[in-house]
């Protein structure tokens, strides 16, 4: 599969809106409709003007993408029809050759994404609780030092 990581342009949200709601109720099977509700309008409404966002693309079409703000992974989705296939170490190489160091939090509950992350080599630094739901994250870090996927 030809896999390719570009910036993220506004045409690109229906795409983009998709891949993260397939990926989504999958890995957060935990939340409620109204999560998805929510995050839906958020995610074009501020999340992306906020994010350095890229995507991973195959035939033209939007299968996965990570938002950055700064260091910070803010949002990193892959269409689970696409997952194995390397389009998310791609997105997460991207932004490591970015930024170098990065950090991020993932919901304790989302196996599908502590799975990845391990493997990619973050490694555990804190456990807080999610105010809005009192779901429990999980802070990751990140340094190239640690790195063990390749």
């Amino acid at each position: 599969m030809n896999i390719e990581i570009r910036q993220y342009k506004d045409d690109d949200l229906e795409d983009l809106l998709i891949v993260w709601e397939k990926a989504s109720r999958i890995a957060h099977p935990f939340m409620d409709d109204a999560f998805f509700y929510q995050e839906r309008h958020n995610i074009p409404n501020l999340y992306l003007p906020n994010a350095d966002t890229w995507v991973a693309c195959s035939n033209h079409k939007v299968i996965g993408f990570i938002a950055l703000i700064g260091s910070e992974v803010g949002g990193f989705f892959v269409d689970p029809d696409h997952h194995g296939k390397g389009a998310g170490k791609m997105l997460m190489d991207k932004a490591q050759d970015l930024h170098a160091d990065l950090v991020l939090d993932v919901f304790k509950e989302n196996g599908v994404g502590r799975r990845f992350y391990d493997r990619y080599g973050f490694e555990f630094q804190e456990e807080k609780v999610w105010e809005p739901t009192g779901d429990l994250l999980l802070r990751l870090a990140f340094s190239p030092a640690q790195r063990k996927l390749r």
